[in-house]
């Protein structure tokens, strides 16, 4: 738990990877996935996708603290892979998007956080709007957790409103915006001490693990 001050609670909004659902099944069935595919499918390249997905992983966490304008960040993302590994953009947008954002979908509804749904209820019964504020584009995994339409506003740090990785503030200030909100009237919950409770605090968001 962050010890941050809980004023009026006029909306919550929820991180996804990793709070809404557990991430730890899931990595051992992407693992267990990916060795069956990539040993099968050596000659054809394969091999490149965990080197791919490695260098995609740690250039995002590189990329928290890059406010640079410029290129967009749902670009920037992939081109900057591609320029370190000397693939093309384009080969590292179709495995990221097979593998993290498409290949995971299938499992997602047995990782639901247990008692997520009676919390949403609880939410929806006393009138309280709810949101989704990812790293990640969110829309088809809520689809997959079986949580389509249950969230008034859904982000992710690449939307164009936003632009930035957490812990910058612009996602959690661009959610308080679209429900005319204050911020420090807006609960935001996530997993990770380390980027979720910034980014929150810097928003003047207060924050719940």
């Amino acid at each position: 738990m962050i010890p941050t001050a809980l004023g009026p609670i006029r909306a919550v909004l929820f991180d996804l990877d990793g709070t809404l659902y557990t991430q730890l099944p899931l990595r051992v069935a992407m693992l267990c996935e990916m060795g069956l595919v990539c040993a099968a499918t050596v000659a054809g390249g394969g091999a490149r996708v965990p080197r791919v997905l490695r260098a995609f992983r740690r250039m995002r966490e590189e990329l928290r603290d890059d406010d640079a304008g410029g290129e967009p960040l749902a670009v920037r993302q992939y081109s900057v892979v591609s320029k370190r590994l000397g693939c093309s953009r384009e080969d590292v947008e179709r495995i990221v998007h097979e593998w993290i954002d498409r290949r995971p979908l299938k499992w997602l509804t047995w990782c639901r956080r247990s008692g997520l749904i009676e919390l949403l209820q609880c939410l929806e019964t006393r009138g309280i709007p709810k949101g989704v504020f990812s790293d990640y584009p969110a829309h088809d995994k809520l689809a997959a957790l079986g949580l389509a339409g249950r969230f008034d506003v859904v982000l992710s740090a690449v939307d164009p409103e936003v632009g930035a990785f957490k812990p910058n503030a612009r996602g959690y200030v661009a959610a308080a915006v679209r429900w005319g909100i204050p911020p420090e009237n807006v609960l935001y919950v996530g997993d990770r001490l380390d980027v979720d409770a910034p980014g929150a605090i810097s928003a003047g968001m207060p924050c719940r693990s």
